[in-house]
């Protein structure tokens, strides 16, 4: 019995450590390096203004182009120093011609389809400035964004920024909404205090920014670019800064069905991230970084999915032997439990319909995330996700 409750108890902890104590413990961590540590402005550069390319890897993406060149252009920067470079590879639904009819937009199209990142690793040999700033081609960008962005690359030790993704919330939100929404605030208090403390574990897609010379060719498999850029400048010394005021918007996913395929993806590009960056795994070496990865990532990732259906077992084994119905610690927590998975299963039964209990959606997404984790590992040990991928439909 002492067995299984060693394991039920390291095992709660882990799950309870990744989702929530690593928020916990950086809470103190931070303040208390306020209390001893100020920043360093005067090694910063003063009036930092570069040109800067806004570069987006699109994929029939013509519902959007008109809304996001102008977008572009409506930020607060200088005009003349913001260049557009569109990469539309495979595009066939007239979204290079589209373009090509804006004056300032640089557009660079070839009919084959080599997925997102063979599109980044191509036009990267296009980008003439010194900064280049990711953003997909459905997203919107705040209007200070790029202020922002450059903002952080005054300081000589950020390589990467990464901006803060937004869900476009709706009081009619179906489950994938709300607890999308809810999902991104909370990695964004996670993300400002992983950057006070050192750096933030990987960038966010929807917008993020690089020095050039920094960049690397990515293998052409990759399933989450955007992780694997950005870790591997933090790898080499650098930091991956984060402000929240340079925000990217978008809709939630359509629904859960288009969230899971979504999360599915993640997962599977999340195990394969693991085995490229196995390196910063050593605590050793990257002190401070790995400290910050393994807590963020790869407890999430590849620890509490499989965490959780062990818990439930070892905490059932320990309640049937105090008594199942009895005011006994290990039978309340396990019906604790129930009533956590019911409230899912609740809040997966109410999905897209008029009942709105927002309250239940959370656990529901909660569990269809860990549940994704099991299809991105299958996905990733058969080598079945392709990089060409169909984007999950969002909500209008």
């Amino acid at each position: 019995m002492k067995t299984v409750e060693i394991v039920f108890w390291v095992l709660l902890f882990l799950v309870f450590y990744s989702y929530l104590g690593y928020g916990i413990l950086l809470f103190f961590i931070i303040r208390l390096k306020r209390i001893f540590k100020k920043d360093d402005k005067s090694k910063y550069e003063r009036d930092y203004e570069p040109d800067v390319t806004l570069f987006v890897a699109a994929y029939n993406e013509k519902d959007y182009v008109d809304a996001k060149v102008k977008n572009g252009f409506s930020l607060n920067y200088p005009k003349e120093k913001i260049h557009q470079l569109w990469v539309t590879d495979g595009s066939d639904d007239g979204t290079p011609d589209l373009l090509r009819k804006y004056e300032g937009v640089e557009v660079h199209h070839k009919d084959e389809r080599g997925g997102k990142i063979g599109a980044m690793n191509r036009g990267m040999d296009f980008v003439k400035t010194d900064i280049v700033i990711f953003s997909d081609g459905n997203t919107m960008l705040g209007e200070n964004s790029i202020r922002e962005i450059v903002n952080l690359f005054k300081n000589p030790e950020i390589g990467c920024v990464s901006g803060e993704k937004r869900i476009r919330q709706k009081n009619s939100d179906v489950a994938a909404g709300a607890g999308e929404g809810i999902y991104w605030k909370y990695e964004s208090t996670l993300k400002k205090w992983d950057f006070e403390l050192y750096s933030v574990v990987g960038a966010a897609g929807e917008l993020f920014a690089i020095r050039k010379d920094l960049y690397q060719e990515v293998e052409r498999d990759t399933l989450l670019d955007d992780f694997i850029i950005s870790l591997r400048i933090a790898r080499d010394g650098y930091r991956i800064g984060y402000n929240p005021d340079a925000y990217a918007v978008e809709s939630a996913s359509e629904d859960v069905k288009e969230e899971l395929k979504r999360k599915v993806r993640i997962s599977a590009g999340g195990f394969q991230s693991i085995v490229r960056l196995k390196e910063l795994l050593n605590p050793f070496k990257y002190g401070i970084l790995s400290f910050q990865y393994i807590s963020h990532r790869v407890l999430r990732w590849a620890v509490a999915p499989f965490a959780l259906p062990l818990i439930f077992l070892a905490n059932l084994w320990l309640a049937l032997d105090q008594g199942l119905l009895t005011p006994q610690p290990y039978p309340i927590l396990f019906g604790l439990q129930v009533l956590f998975y019911v409230a899912a299963t609740v809040g997966w039964i109410l999905e897209n319909r008029e009942v709105r209990l927002k309250l239940l959606f959370v656990p529901y997404y909660f569990l269809m995330m860990n549940y994704s984790v099991y299809l991105g590992l299958k996905r990733y040990l058969k080598g079945g996700q392709s990089v060409k991928w169909e984007r999950a439909k969002r909500a209008k």
